[in-house]
């Protein structure tokens, strides 16, 4: 499998042109084979985003200003894919499948939406139908649309029946298909090696973390708060992770994790997971 890295994870890293050079040039030495890119990274975002990214703990920084197509070439670094929020693919599908291929990806990633009730089982439904046009659209643009998930998928919306079972479901495997994130499944108490085999082949991106937690010693409380860890440092089954995504003929993995780098650092947080990915390589 080739490697990637979530843009999400390099704001405080990338806020002007040298930084952002340089940043890349680790990456680069690190073994990775390139990033995935966020829409409203690579353009200026509206306050809005940039106050939830920052609420997060992972602000988008300026990156947005800068130009991506030109530190991209000059760092050697490959595009996976392009995430974009679902409203704006409705509103400008050729646009959005024009930035894809000016990237050299032909995949689009809609990712799982935190204002959207997913224990609403007629407006999953229809989600899954808007899936399913905007995939048409995007097909015909030469472009794979692809969904990423969190954990509010896991969500009931009837006895016996989650909301991810009906976008799985309910949507064409021709137009449609997942970028499976094993972090936020397990986060959400699910078992993540189940539902890697369930998508099978229509598993074509995996997210990959670890979870854990930095504490040691005793604390407050003996609850342990569970939180992102650099790859082989928590507590997932990775190997059995890999082996089944390997299995599902997923070609590329894209490192994403969250805010509890090492030392704060994301950069080293990233280096330090390449360990692990760079020993299971093709």
């Amino acid at each position: 499998m080739k490697t990637f890295v979530q843009q999400i994870m390099l704001g405080t890293v990338t806020g002007s042109e040298s930084q952002a050079r340089e940043t890349l040039r680790k990456i680069k030495a690190a073994g990775y084979d390139g990033l995935e890119l966020n829409r409203f990274m690579i353009h200026p975002s509206s306050l809005m985003v940039r106050l939830m990214t920052r609420a997060a703990g992972m602000p988008t920084g300026k990156g947005g200003n800068l130009n991506w197509h030109v530190l991209l070439a000059e760092s050697g670094l490959s595009v996976a894919s392009l995430h974009v929020d679902l409203g704006s693919l409705e509103r400008e599908a050729d646009a959005v499948a024009e930035e894809a291929k000016s990237y050299g990806t032909d995949k689009a990633i809609i990712t799982g939406m935190y204002r959207f009730d997913y224990s609403d089982e007629a407006a999953v439904r229809e989600l899954a139908q808007r899936l399913n046009k905007a995939g048409e659209v995007l097909k015909a643009g030469g472009i794979e649309l692809l969904y990423h998930n969190h954990n509010v998928e896991l969500l009931p919306v009837a006895p016996g029946l989650r909301a991810y079972e009906i976008l799985l479901n309910e949507t064409d495997p021709s137009v449609l298909n997942f970028e499976f994130d094993s972090y936020w499944f397990t986060d959400g108490g699910a078992d993540a090696k189940l539902w890697m085999k369930k998508l099978g082949e229509r598993m074509k991106l995996w997210h990959i973390n670890d979870r854990g937690s930095r504490q040691t010693g005793p604390a407050m409380t003996p609850i342990l708060k569970a939180d992102s860890m650099e790859l082989g440092t928590g507590s997932m089954d990775l190997e059995g992770l890999w082996e089944i995504a390997a299995f599902n003929g997923v070609k590329q993995v894209v490192l994403e994790s969250h805010k509890n780098w090492i030392d704060k650092n994301p950069v080293k947080s990233l280096e330090l997971s390449a360990k692990w990915l760079n020993a299971r390589k093709d």
